[in-house]
């Protein structure tokens, strides 16, 4: 299993090029990178830009992966640049952004994810499951739509569309759109640490998309109160409360060649998970009482690792100063480390 980084979390990246950001996540000892949007590598889909990108990634031994954008109708108006690509139409949009990354950059695997984080939005509006005036159920209703638009030309490419277990929706229901629309065109980007803000273990959700998962978003969290509101905040691999070597096992069973992407992100985001809270558990119909027992359980663990003094009280993890190339530097080595315990080969020969 080969291990790189989001693209679009690796530090500087957004004065880099595509091909500086490949050369620099080859330097940091990494093996490949997943740009979040085909856009993020050109604007334009500049197809000659593409084949440089590919021919880069290969001749430095990288793998390479990319995305296109949101899948939810309801959310289409927040990513103006996708119409405009499609001269009006965002449907025509993505098909052009598919044809690309295959044709010209010669990627198989594309993220695609169902709404957007609403930064600045008070308690449970960050998230587009609590919007008002677009129940979730008419917003699954309208993905699965939407993805039936683009499996032909999915189809057609030999591409996969790798929906991510965002912080809105829940494993439950990516894998039903994956099993609904078809696995030969629809994957999963499994985001370790965005399932426990729908109530998930993260155990128990790699079992559910393990058989689904082509890409991966990995970081870490801890879990805890602020202000009174219990929630979660990121943290590198292997400093929170994910058990990685349990993880590692089912994603590797299902996905021998699965490339392991590093997401890195600061400690400073607290995502409240509303576990107690009926109107929070309304909108959570598969929620898992084992599965809220496993999330209690992992907070009262890291509270207890406060309380030794083997880890700093919330408030002061937040505080810390980020450092994103810390932060992939660190969930690497523990990554290669929980690959090594379970016999797991990494690196290029992993392949």
């Amino acid at each position: 299993m080969r291990i790189g980084v989001d693209g679009s979390k690796i530090p500087h990246e957004a004065e880099d090029s595509a091909i500086r950001i490949l050369e620099r996540a080859q330097a940091m000892g990494l093996e490949g990178v997943y740009f979040r949007t085909i856009m993020d590598v050109s604007p334009t889909l500049d197809r000659g830009l593409l084949a440089e990108v590919r021919d880069c990634a290969a001749e430095l031994g990288l793998y390479l992966q990319m995305g296109l954008a949101k899948v939810n109708p309801y959310a289409a108006a927040e990513a103006p640049q996708v119409r405009r690509l499609g001269d009006g139409d965002y449907t025509r949009g993505m098909v052009k952004m598919i044809e690309a990354a295959h044709e010209a950059a010669g990627v198989t695997d594309l993220w695609v994810a169902c709404a957007n984080y609403q930064r600045g939005m008070p308690g449970y509006y960050v998230f587009d499951r609590f919007r008002t005036d677009a129940p979730w159920p008419d917003q699954l209703a309208a993905i699965e739509k939407f993805l039936r638009l683009l499996a032909p030309v999915a189809r057609d490419h030999g591409v996969h569309l790798n929906i991510e277990t965002h912080e809105e929706i829940t494993s439950y229901e990516v894998v039903r759109l994956v099993e609904a629309v078809g696995p030969d065109v629809l994957g999963v980007t499994f985001d370790t640490a965005n399932v426990v803000v729908r109530g998930e273990d993260p155990v128990a959700a790699a079992r559910r998309v393990a058989p689904y998962t082509r890409a991966t978003h990995l970081r870490d969290f801890v879990l805890g109160e602020q202000d009174g509101v219990f929630g979660r905040v990121f943290a590198p691999i292997g400093q929170g409360s994910i058990d990685w070597d349990t993880v590692l096992g089912i994603l590797h069973a299902a996905n021998p060649e699965l490339p392991l992407s590093i997401e890195n992100a600061g400690p400073s985001l607290h995502l409240p998970i509303g576990l107690d809270d009926p109107e929070w558990t309304s909108v959570h119909p598969d929620l898992d009482p084992s599965e809220v027992a496993a999330i209690r359980a992992m907070a009262s663990q890291y509270a207890d690792r406060v309380g030794r003094g083997d880890a700093l009280p919330l408030d002061r993890f937040r505080a810390v100063p980020y450092d994103g190339e810390r932060f992939i530097q660190e969930s690497a080595q523990a990554l290669r480390g929980a690959l090594a315990r379970l016999g797991i080969a990494a690196g290029a020969g992993a392949r």
